[in-house]
């Protein structure tokens, strides 16, 4: 049976100061994703993306940061594959890509592209509830008229996870 690959998208902690509930919430999506034996995909950098592989890893799971970079070295400790684009911002398209669905938490403009990519490729999406950020500016909400696919506005991270799952067939 194929492992579900969740996309967990946010803050980036190279922006600005993250609230810890934000991270919180992070690590809780991560812990879950493992303990539903499915693979975490990410960013690979810190924030959002460092919280939720270490939820996933403490919960013995299985993490993959695809980063903007040329090199292993912005990876962040708890990736256990790393795939080095260095190609920029850029990479949010192979993130989306590479999932079967995307979880975002908080977020600026990055999890905005991701979104974006997710919504043309009609992705199942879901954003947890008052986690900031493009998470709480989308949720709830189509990205344009043509109402393509609901970003899912979530408050529980199980939720979150078992959506996905469902949506894929995966659970």
């Amino acid at each position: 049976m194929k492992r579900a690959q969740i996309g967990v998208i946010g803050y980036n902690s190279g922006s600005l100061p993250i609230k810890s509930k934000t991270l919180d919430l992070a690590y809780e999506v991560g812990g879950i994703i493992a303990k539903k034996n499915a693979i975490l995909v990410c960013g690979g950098l810190g924030g959002v993306m460092e919280y939720s592989c270490k939820g996933a890893k403490d919960n013995n799971g299985f993490t993959i940061g695809i980063v903007p970079q040329e090199d292993y070295s912005s990876a962040n400790q708890y990736c256990d594959a790393v795939i080095c684009t260095g190609i920029g911002l850029s990479r949010d398209f192979i993130v989306a890509y590479s999932s079967d669905g995307l979880i975002s938490v908080g977020g600026g403009v990055g999890t905005l592209i991701e979104l974006c990519v997710g919504y043309i490729v009609k992705k199942p999406m879901v954003s947890i509830s008052d986690s900031g950020g493009i998470s709480d500016d989308y949720g709830g909400k189509y990205l344009d008229e043509r109402k393509r696919i609901l970003i899912e506005k979530i408050k529980s991270p199980l939720e979150a996870v078992e959506y996905i799952l469902k949506k894929n067939g995966l659970q």
